[in-house]
């Protein structure tokens, strides 16, 4: 069984598609029959990518790809009416483009303002410029947002990415009150959030996969089988942490407020030992 707005001759547009997680769903997407469209930045990254996903599918004039900044409303609108003149409209959103530039809380003004407008200005951009024509085409759809572990227990080290994910987690949530109570939609909103993911942004330079990190194709497998069973929160495991380890993280942070325990207690020298016991069982 599939998602009922994952269908042959559906359309889905995915920003940050040209490599990693974004071209893994673009993939799979047009091998499994939807014309696709995807966004991101680089025209010679952009044409490789669109070569690619057109080998996945019998109808290479059913895939495009644009060169997008997420992070302009006007560019994701104006991609939007490309995509309703070219394909009749959009089904399958994937605001999925990020960076993972290296941030600390009084470091460089640079680093937070382009990871907030690319991270969480380019989910409320792609949103607003594509959900209203999803809901007037009064088919089932999906708008799947592109979240983080890291936006939800908030681990030391890149502030910033933090700050910007956990936003994409608040956003999306109200994404999905906001369509389940709005009359004739069709749409849900999903909460995608990867494990560690060998990919372009993740690699540091690696050339071979680290044994404890999923492909990118992996995760995308994992997001339409929970999708298809009806998850909000697509909590994706990988090769080295379960999804109870996950849990268990989840809960020791939501602990941290309700306990008013120091923030970030996980990793705090005095609770360390605590936690271990928490996640240990």
């Amino acid at each position: 069984m599939s998602h009922p707005a994952i269908v042959h001759g559906a359309v889905a547009v995915i920003t940050g598609g040209a490599s990693g997680i974004g071209l893994a769903a673009a993939k799979k997407l047009a091998s499994l029959g939807l014309r696709v469209c995807i966004a991101d930045r680089g025209e010679d990254r952009l044409e490789h990518a669109r070569k690619e996903i057109a080998a996945n599918t019998k109808s290479p004039d059913d895939v495009i790809a644009r060169e997008v900044d997420v992070a302009k409303r006007a560019e994701l609108d104006a991609l939007a009416a490309e995509v309703t003149t070219r394909f009749g409209g959009t089904d399958v959103l994937m605001n999925n483009a990020g960076i993972g530039k290296e941030s600390s809380i009084l470091g460089s003004k640079e680093s937070w303002e382009s990871t907030l407008a690319v991270n969480m200005w380019g989910v409320v951009n792609g949103t607003q410029a594509f959900v209203p024509g999803m809901i007037a085409r009064g088919r089932p759809g999906l708008v799947i947002n592109t979240g983080s572990k890291q936006g939800i227990t908030s681990p030391p080290g890149n502030p910033a990415y933090n700050v910007s994910k956990a936003a994409v987690k608040a956003f999306t949530e109200a994404l999905e009150h906001e369509l389940r109570n709005t009359p004739n939609a069709h749409i849900h909103a999903h909460l995608f959030i990867p494990g560690f993911v060998f990919t372009p942004m993740t690699s540091r330079g690696r050339t071979e996969k680290p044994a404890s990190a999923w492909t990118a194709e992996q995760t995308i497998d994992f997001l339409l089988e929970r999708l298809a069973a009806g998850d909000f929160y697509v909590l994706c495991p990988d090769n080295e942490v379960s999804r109870a380890l996950d849990e268990k993280r989840i809960l020791w942070a939501a602990g941290d407020l309700v306990e008013n325990r120091p923030p970030l207690s996980r990793w705090h020298p005095d609770h360390a030992d605590a936690f271990a016991r928490f996640a240990g069982g």
